[in-house]
């Protein structure tokens, strides 16, 4: 459909943009995402048996490679669902990061950050309703249920016409038993 083919490319343009300008000058980002990083590193190695980096520019510069990555994918329809979802879990601690707007006391400075948000906030809900969109055909669950239910009556007519033959053969080796003992 063509608002899809206009639609996806619009919906990844800040994505593939604003990685590759992370990409080349990752130090900006830093500050902002430390404390989300520190966070979720030890979050995670809490959770985890191995110890996660804490090195804020690396994490930096991978969340830049894979919005850059998937944004790209996604604007070109390749696997536009998984890069949907993708880019859905890379924005949230972008937004996080990027626009704690309930640390800023200047009005100025926190109607921007607040807007910043917000906008953030309705790409979610734009790549979310990507990350569902079938294109009109089925989802996946929809067809193995459909398939799930026609297996099980194919096994069953197979059953019921397998159980019919064996009547069949029952009765014709009792009549052979019958004519044999007359």
């Amino acid at each position: 459909m063509l608002v899809r083919r206009i639609a996806r490319p619009l919906l990844a343009a800040p994505f593939v943009y604003g990685g590759i300008s992370t990409l080349r000058k990752p130090q900006d980002r830093v500050p902002g995402a430390r404390p989300v990083v520190e966070k979720l590193a030890d979050a995670a190695d809490k959770q985890l048996p191995v110890e996660v980096p804490k090195d804020v520019e690396q994490w930096v510069k991978v969340d830049a490679a894979v919005k850059v990555a998937a944004g790209s994918l996604f604007a070109l329809n390749k696997m536009p669902r998984l890069t949907a979802l993708v880019l859905s879990a890379s924005i949230v601690p972008t937004t996080l990061a990027g626009h704690r707007f309930w640390e800023h006391d200047d009005p100025t400075e926190r109607f921007g950050q607040i807007s910043n948000f917000l906008k953030n906030a309705g790409i979610l809900g734009g790549l979310l309703l990507a990350a569902v969109d079938t294109e009109g055909r089925p989802s996946v669950g929809y067809r193995a249920r459909r398939s799930a239910r026609a297996a099980a009556a194919a096994t069953e007519h197979g059953f019921e016409k397998a159980s019919k033959r064996a009547a069949k053969a029952q009765k014709k080796a009792e009549k052979k038993l019958k004519k044999a003992r007359r």
